[in-house]
């Protein structure tokens, strides 16, 4: 239960938030919103393929504000790094998401809030981006949380213009599941 809500409410808090600082992604992304539904309030199945640049940015949100900081396993077997050192079998490794998706040797400019990393056709290690982890235990719940995410992010924009407070900009705090130690607070405009 916690992983389908706890995540998914960190998450679009994230891009919503990465959105009010971006208004040029935000602008991009109402407008193929808007193209799409109208001034409509229904989404369907159909549209969540129909939004790439949203989906391009909520990927970069998430890339920067991984709902889930980091993960722990057990390895299955031994493994041999290529400078020679090893871990036995049965060893717990946690891996920081967090840090790997921040990290310059991975993402060129990594604090840079860049959606076009995202764009077809583009290329990266299929572990460079783990939001949802990745192998064989990935997050069974990714398509649909990505759907959540993308209705909320669609629906809000349509009807809102987000702008951050900047009295109170967030500091991500790597827990279970990624925080802010003050909050996230956004102002919003209806739109008419």
């Amino acid at each position: 239960m916690f992983e389908g809500h706890d995540t998914t409410a960190s998450g679009i808090s994230w891009i919503l938030y990465a959105l009010a600082t971006h208004p040029e992604h935000q602008q991009r992304c109402r407008e193929e919103v808007q193209s799409l539904l109208g001034d409509g309030t229904h989404i369907t199945w159909d549209h969540l393929d129909k939004m790439p640049y949203t989906t391009m940015c909520i990927k970069e949100a998430l890339r920067l504000y991984p709902p889930v900081p980091g993960i722990g396993r057990e390895l299955n077997k031994p493994i041999t790094f290529p400078d020679g050192r090893s871990l036995p079998k049965g060893f717990q490794v946690f891996l920081s998401i967090y840090a790997l998706h921040h990290n310059p040797n991975v993402w060129p400019n990594p604090e840079v809030f860049d959606p076009s990393r995202f764009a077809p056709g583009s290329a990266r290690h299929s572990h460079a981006f783990l939001p949802f982890s990745g192998g064989a235990r990935n997050c069974i719940g990714k398509q649909f949380a990505m759907s959540e995410m993308k209705v909320a992010v669609a629906l809000t924009l349509l009807r809102f213009e987000l702008a951050p407070d900047p009295s109170r900009v967030p500091v991500p705090w790597p827990r279970i599941v990624l925080r802010s130690k003050n909050g996230i607070h956004l102002h919003l405009r209806k739109l008419l």
